[in-house]
């Protein structure tokens, strides 16, 4: 059974950054699986990791189906919309092979990301399994993680190659990936950027916490308001039934459950 979410959730920008995860500690014991997106979830937002890729996409996109720049971006956001990730839509209409698109676009320069000592600390002290799932692929996950320091702490690291090429938030992606982990949605736990990847795991019976750009840093609303979730009306409902807490402080978040 899905646990029932706090009757009035934190705002993105209420103190503390976590919205009560001590509230039934005892549901939170019993997490077998920590299940983390990568993209702003992982690392911070301010590091625009996603500004180089989407910049690639486009790139590729306009030179494989021979439109001008601005027409391949617009297409890149309109099968964003349509198929949950630009690569689905790409797959759909026009047959793409997926592979080399996925090393192509996440071929980008990680050379200005941190690590990330406190937030290796806090995901190493985790009971259980701990996997990364992320709508890149795995070796791009694998490069960031390296930067970040945490690539010794995950027991997997799955891309949309793992899941068929099915995107997050199709049902079918995570019934893939979870199988493959051999992962019980009610002993298991999602964090991710995207709210309307929390749906189905919410569904599934998944503890569900949103990751949000921490609203200190100067830029904190620029990446944010420019991905192409942030029209998304769960993305500022407090009430959002699928997104049971909120942080902008993961680490943080973490470790008041330890």
């Amino acid at each position: 059974m899905c646990p029932t979410p706090p009757s009035r959730p934190a705002s993105l920008h209420d103190k503390p950054p976590h919205h009560e995860p001590l509230r039934n500690r005892a549901d939170w014991a019993q997490v077998r699986d920590w299940v983390f997106d990568l993209d702003n979830t992982l690392y911070p937002p301010r590091l625009r990791l996603f500004d180089q890729i989407e910049a690639r996409m486009t790139a590729y996109v306009a030179r494989e189906l021979k439109l001008a720049p601005p027409e391949a971006d617009r297409l890149r956001h309109e099968y964003y919309r349509l198929y949950g990730t630009t690569l689905a839509g790409l797959m759909h209409e026009h047959d793409l092979d997926p592979l080399p698109y996925l090393h192509e676009v996440h071929e980008i320069d990680l050379g200005h990301v941190p690590p990330a000592p406190d937030l290796a600390a806090a995901i190493g002290a985790l009971s259980g399994r701990r996997w990364v799932y992320t709508n890149g692929s795995a070796p791009y996950a694998r490069r960031v993680l390296t930067a970040r320091g945490l690539d010794r702490l995950f027991d997997g690291v799955f891309g949309v190659e793992d899941a068929g090429f099915h995107p997050k938030p199709r049902r079918a992606a995570f019934e893939t990936v979870f199988a493959r982990a051999g992962i019980a949605p009610a002993t298991g736990a999602m964090f991710e950027d995207d709210p309307r990847n929390l749906s189905v795991p919410h569904e599934m019976g998944m503890r569900t916490v949103l990751v949000t750009p921490d609203p200190s840093e100067p830029d904190a609303a620029g990446p944010h308001a420019a991905s192409p979730h942030a029209a998304d009306p769960h993305a500022t409902d407090p009430d959002a039934p699928h997104i049971h807490h909120r942080t902008h402080d993961l680490a943080g978040f973490l470790r008041h459950l330890i």
